[in-house]
């Protein structure tokens, strides 16, 4: 296997998940393959390609003969393979900052974020309680309170350069911004989401990307 070796991405473009392997694609200039699965689509549990690896998640990447599961360890793999150490620093005190960030969104963020989408955008709107989603509204909004208490000059997540920090979590947090919900000030999360947008990358495979 090379660096030319093909990518496949398996997943929908809708999927956060998927999102942010394609940014990070993009980011590095690295075209990919990527194959509808899961949601609508279908196809977890069957297929050729499919069939490569024993879990049932949709969200995959393909490189040559490995396929690896979970995004972030997606993300970490490509930095890793394509030596992208100024998004996944080698230092350990700085590589340990980054990884808090994707840790806490797998772990705080990201299932808070999923049920707030969830309640909104895959509920329809005769269903939708209103109660349920104002309860994944504030959490959102608590797990959120702890990124605003870094240090505010800093342009992205985890510091002033753009890391793979922004990518694992880039996705939901323009979820958060463009949802129908009442969000508190949050001035420097605020910052860092605008230098996202200003990343051609993160526009083209998140911001662009419909809700559904």
């Amino acid at each position: 296997m090379t660096l030319d070796t093909p990518i496949t991405v398996l997943g929908r473009n809708t999927s956060s998940n998927v999102q942010k392997v394609m940014w990070l694609l993009a980011e590095i200039n690295r075209g990919c393959e990527r194959i509808d699965v899961g949601g609508k689509y279908g196809g977890k549990k069957g297929g050729a390609t499919l069939a490569r690896t024993r879990t049932a998640s949709s969200r995959r990447s393909i490189h040559g003969d490995i396929v690896i599961w979970e995004s972030n360890t997606i993300l970490r793999y490509l930095a890793n393979v394509f030596r992208l150490s100024e998004l996944y620093p080698n230092g350990h005190a700085e590589r340990a900052n980054v990884e808090r960030w994707m840790d806490w969104q797998l772990s705080s963020f990201g299932p808070a974020n999923v049920l707030l989408y969830q309640s909104i955008v895959r509920t329809p709107i005769a269903e939708r309680n209103e109660d349920v989603i104002e309860q994944h509204r504030a959490r959102n909004a608590t797990h959120l309170a702890i990124l605003e208490q870094t240090p505010s000059n800093h342009r992205f997540i985890a510091g002033d350069k753009f890391t793979l920090g922004d990518v694992s979590m880039g996705a939901l947090v323009h979820r958060w911004f463009k949802l129908s919900v009442m969000r508190p000030d949050h001035p420097h999360l605020r910052g860092c989401y605008d230098s996202m947008c200003e990343r051609r990358p993160f526009v083209e495979h998140v911001v662009k990307i419909e809700f559904s």
